[in-house]
């Protein structure tokens, strides 16, 4: 099964790495990095997250 998460995923850990070398603090990285990854994601009609599951 493929994971559809993994470009956003991808996308996230290469925006927070680009804003570490830019000397950002690393928690507001990795918090600005989710939130433009997410945002890359939903303008390409991609899912952001995961669906869960049901039980039935």
């Amino acid at each position: 099964m493929k994971n559809l998460m993994a470009p956003v995923r991808y996308k996230a850990i290469g925006i927070a790495n680009a804003l570490l070398e830019e000397k950002y603090d690393e928690q507001r990285s990795i918090a600005i990095a989710i939130a433009k990854a997410e945002e890359w994601a939903m303008n390409r009609n991609m899912q952001v997250k995961k669906k869960k599951a049901s039980n039935n």
